[in-house]
């Protein structure tokens, strides 16, 4: 049952981190590279053609998961230092990082 409250934080702080990454790629301070590698997961992990097809049990979402869990912190961890800030503090003060907070479910 521990397992399954850790994956349950790890997705919590991936996706906002992927928040962080939306609002990285709105602001024009990003590096390219960075933009390019932040467009290239979204399309990779919106995109019907994947290394593993949905459609397969327990294959198919392994793989948009292992994504989830590598580029999105990768990514991050690569945004210059102001950049990063600036995200985080519009990721917190959007509406789901609110309603994560009310919830108490928000990680920092």
């Amino acid at each position: 049952m521990m397992w399954l409250l850790r994956i349950r934080r790890l997705l919590r702080t991936t996706g906002r981190e992927a928040m962080m990454l939306w609002y990285a790629l709105l602001n024009p301070a990003t590096p390219m590279a960075i933009r390019l590698g932040i467009v290239a997961t979204g399309l990779y992990l919106f995109s019907p053609l994947d290394i593993f097809p949905d459609f397969m049990m327990l294959f198919g979402l392994a793989d948009d998961l292992a994504v989830l869990l590598l580029a999105i912190p990768f990514l991050v961890k690569r945004l210059p230092a102001h950049v990063q800030q600036e995200a985080a503090l519009r990721a917190d003060n959007s509406w789901l990082g609110r309603w994560l907070r009310r919830t108490g479910t928000a990680t920092r």
